[in-house]
């Protein structure tokens, strides 16, 4: 790749990631590009573009090279891979107060344990401290991928 990507544009395309988009990286250009499932279907398609919105264009273009198999484009890891749920786990256990740690743990049980965790890190006074944990995380998980794919970034 003749240019480095930077390190944020990477953790917003991760950030992204969901079960209706996926992020790749254009290894010519080092940007990071977001393509909807709508566009997927509507690259697959064969109607014409006249039909999308302009704004849309761009996007479908690039789902068709995709599709083609450009080895331009640069998948990045899926909501899956970045497994929020453990990042969570992984800041209850990092936390001195144990029952305070207990709390966050239990929040992240069962149904809703997204939406507990989120509201309990407020009702706590942790949230800077937790979405500070998980930036790192991201951050950690954009280097790792950059790394295991010699992708060179810059961290600006």
């Amino acid at each position: 790749m003749a240019v480095p990507v930077k390190l944020q544009d990477l953790i917003d395309g991760l950030e992204c990631q969901s079960d209706e988009q996926t992020s790749y990286l254009d290894k010519r250009t080092g940007e990071v590009v977001s393509i909807s499932d709508e566009e997927f279907d509507a690259a697959e398609g064969d109607e014409p573009l006249d039909d999308d919105p302009e704004w849309q264009h761009d996007a479908i273009g690039m789902a068709k090279e995709i599709l083609l198999d450009s080895k331009d484009y640069l998948e990045l890891p899926s909501k899956y891979d970045i497994h929020e749920y453990a990042i969570m786990e992984r800041f209850g256990l990092s936390l001195s107060d144990e029952r305070l740690a207990e709390r966050l743990l239990g929040s992240i049980r069962g149904r809703g344990a997204f939406r507990r965790f989120k509201d309990d890190v407020h009702r706590y006074g942790v949230a800077d401290d937790w979405y500070r944990f998980r930036d790192d995380a991201m951050k950690r998980i954009a280097i790792e991928w950059c790394e295991l794919n010699k992708i060179e970034f810059v961290d600006e």
